[in-house]
């Protein structure tokens, strides 16, 4: 019979830990929080009540971050009269090791954690349940904002702005193609007259042709250095998202949902289960001693002595990490990628692999390149470089490459030259070269990036907006408001996004303001520090923020009522039709409504005049009125619906005319969107049938296995090619 019980938040953890502890303990999940401000799952902790009183001791072993404490306290309240003997426990990692161990030495549970957590969620809320309602009334229904979300929204928003406002500016460059003892290589113009060089027109770039014609090239410097670059630290949470976005192309709620597996424990056949990463939500660097000892053996058992530095690299946290916390590493040098794989799934394996690496590599020795930059004279008075470097040593680039940051290209910038492998000719000073070519460039300056998972993530965390814990919702809220859009895997904000920023901008300029926000997560910090009085912080930010409150609902601009007169005439009942604001955004619907109801689709050019979209009408007929369909776009993709609305409502789904390939099923493929906006292909008997697919459908049979489509794929390496989803088919062609 059970003697303890200890309690998790996750069904996953709790498998894995029952086979850990044995017959005494009995292991309960109470999957996720079980209060909440509003309410509370009463069953599950009724049923933890009663398992509490039967047992000697109850261990609270929820996560080791603000929420998992949080949890842990409100089972607390409700236990401790069913048991004096409860205790916390933590652990970073779910091995047999740590577990134990963090049995044996139980502690106290932590309430300035806890009411640091409280804060956070009754701030959100007073920010959320008092400002979304304004919304409703001035913009739409089903409208939302947050004291972080919001925030997130207006850095997007503010980099739309950015980007439109940017005014590209032309300039040229001038590569000289050299060569010596038949190696050829290229150097760039960089300086005339002792000047850096800055050509803007065709006109300019010529004459400096025209003033080189004849020149000799000659070496003035041969300058060589030795250059170390150093491991990255191991992974935090925001630092894992930003590098899986890059190298695996995941997001980071995906990135969030693969680590937590990670973490909660995998089969690993005859081994059992057991958790393969340390906790994923942290913002520390700290490595324990026993990992750094145990990887420094692997390192030179896998790699050889000279790949290990003679003592441990340490790495610098952030400002407010919790240092109680690790980094994200392997729980067990015992467990390396190629041990594991047979038992993880492609993309819980690739996560796994980079994490492990990342580990291996940030206590590894320096990567030693040595950089040679060659400064040539020509015509006396130009001057060209040319920059090369050879990976004279690998040391940790054995094992983990840095990905390359994204950059606003700024008038005269150039990639680097010495950033990748490039070997010069052996030249020395004095030594002429001889000129192949000389080639005019032209470049024109580039706005900044609109932002991609990876570099919004880097703008939260370096702006100090949200949490590790909280990045993942962060990006998925702002999606499936309808606030930004995800094409070609880049941020873009959409007109709804951009509207609801510039109201609450303007009604409530604390709130939206970086600078305060980072504030208020700092103030929050000190909370969970003991070092400053929660209630108090509330009633500081409450009392100003009321006031604000009233004003908003006064003074906020009525987009609900706004309505902008057209040229265009209801063709319903002839009155005037009028642009206004819907779910959708902007639409044109007649003065008279309500008496009539007439709308139209339309699109505004950027002179500002409004035009209405063409409606496709199909050759189908409407169910229940026998009126032609029309092609409409919705929230979630095309459909079909009565030409007649709104009079008659009947919608259908928008069909390819392609029958689901599944056996038995009798269904069709129909188009929709994700809630990112990503268009996809799925069947019409969903959710019956559950076959999707994120590649476009073409009404033809695989020519190899008979399958009745084929699918079209467009890559950068292969171009647009039809193939078969069969794995087992593998039928590819080319487009035609």
């Amino acid at each position: 019979m059970a003697t303890a019980l200890l309690i998790v938040e996750s069904p996953a953890k709790a498998n894995t830990l029952k086979k850990y502890l044995g017959k005494g303990f009995q292991v309960k999940a109470s999957v996720g929080h079980v209060k909440d401000l509003l309410k509370g799952k009463k069953k599950v902790l009724d049923e933890i009540k009663k398992l509490s009183s039967t047992v000697d001791k109850v261990y609270l072993a929820p996560d080791p971050d603000r929420e998992g404490e949080a949890i842990a306290w409100h089972i607390y309240e409700d236990v401790k009269k069913k048991n004096k003997h409860v205790y916390r426990v933590l652990f970073n990692e779910i091995t047999k090791k740590a577990v134990l161990e963090a049995i044996e030495h139980p502690q106290s549970l932590n309430q300035d954690k806890y009411q640091a957590q409280q804060a956070r969620r009754i701030l959100d809320r007073l920010v959320g349940y008092q400002i979304s309602p304004i919304l409703w009334d001035k913009v739409r229904m089903g409208l939302s904002a947050g004291r972080v979300q919001s925030v997130a929204l207006r850095i997007v928003v503010d980099r739309e702005k950015e980007i439109q406002a940017f005014k590209s500016e032309e300039y040229w460059s001038i590569v000289a193609r050299l060569s010596f003892e038949e190696k050829e290589f290229d150097a760039k113009l960089v300086q005339i007259n002792g000047q850096k060089v800055e050509i803007n027109t065709e006109q300019e770039a010529k004459a400096i042709l025209k003033a080189l014609q004849g020149a000799s090239f000659l070496v003035i410097s041969v300058v060589k250095k030795e250059r170390r670059k150093n491991p990255l630290a191991p992974f935090i949470t925001s630092k894992l998202q930003q590098d899986a976005a890059h190298k695996l192309g995941f997001t980071a709620k995906k990135t969030m949902t693969l680590a937590q597996m990670l973490y909660e424990g995998i089969e690993l056949g005859s081994e059992g289960a057991h958790g393969l990463i340390t906790y994923m939500r942290t913002d520390s660097t700290r490595l324990s001693n026993e990992a750094v000892s145990a990887v420094r053996d692997y390192i030179v058992q896998k790699y050889g002595k000279e790949y290990l530095p003679a003592a441990p690299n340490i790495y610098k946290s952030q400002k407010a990490a919790q240092e109680a916390h690790e980094a994200i590493r392997p729980t067990s040098v015992e467990f390396p990628p190629d041990i594991v794989k047979p038992y993880l799934d492609k993309d819980l394996f690739r996560l796994y692999e980079l994490i492990w690496n990342r580990f291996v590599a940030c206590q590894m020795s320096q990567a030693i390149l040595d950089q040679t930059t060659l400064n040539i004279e020509a015509g006396g008075k130009h001057l060209f470089r040319a920059t090369g470097q050879v990976v004279k040593f690998n040391g940790f680039l054995a094992v983990y490459q840095e990905e390359r940051e994204e950059i606003q290209r700024k008038k005269g910038e150039e990639e680097a030259e010495g950033d990748a492998e490039k070997l010069l000719p052996p030249v020395k000073e004095k030594d002429v070269l001889d000129l192949q070519t000389l080639t005019p460039n032209q470049h024109f300056t580039e706005p900044p990036p609109r932002f991609a998972e990876a570099s919004l993530v880097k703008a939260l965390e370096e702006n100090g907006i949200g949490r590790p814990s909280t990045y993942a919702s962060i990006l998925a809220a702002i999606q499936d408001r309808e606030y930004v859009e995800k094409k070609e895997n880049r941020f873009y904000s959409t007109e709804l996004g951009q509207l609801v920023t510039e109201l609450l901008v303007k009604s409530f300029p604390e709130i939206m303001d970086v600078e305060f926000t980072a504030g208020m997560e700092e103030k929050l910090d000190l909370v969970e520090e003991g070092k400053v009085d929660w209630v108090k912080m509330l009633k500081d930010f409450y009392e100003p923020f009321s006031q604000t409150l009233k004003k908003a609902k006064l003074q906020m601009r009525d987009v609900k009522k706004e309505e902008m007169k057209t040229e265009h005439i209801c063709d319903k009942c002839k009155s005037p039709m009028v642009v206004k604001w819907g779910r959708r955004g902007k639409f044109l619907a007649c003065s008279s409504y309500p008496e009539c109801k007439n709308t139209k689709e339309i699109a505004i050019s950027e002179s500002g005049k409004v035009e209405i979209q063409a409606q496709e009408v199909t050759d189908e007929k409407c169910d229940k009125c026998s009126s032609p369909l029309m092609v409409k776009q919705g929230r979630f993709g095309r459909f079909l619906a009565c030409s007649k609305y709104p009079d008659c409502k009947f919608t259908k789904s928008y069909t390819l005319g392609i029958s689901c390939p599944l056996k038995g099923c009798g269904g069709e493929i129909v188009e929709k969107r994700s809630r990112g906006g990503k268009v996809f292909f799925s069947c019409s008997n969903y959710p019956k049938c559950k076959f999707a697919t994120w590649y476009a459908p073409v009404k033809k049979p695989c020519p190899s296995c008979k399958a009745p489509f084929l699918v079209l794929k467009t890559t950068k390496t292969e171009g647009a090619v039809h193939f078969c989803l069969d794995k087992d088919c593998g039928y590819k062609e080319e487009v035609a």
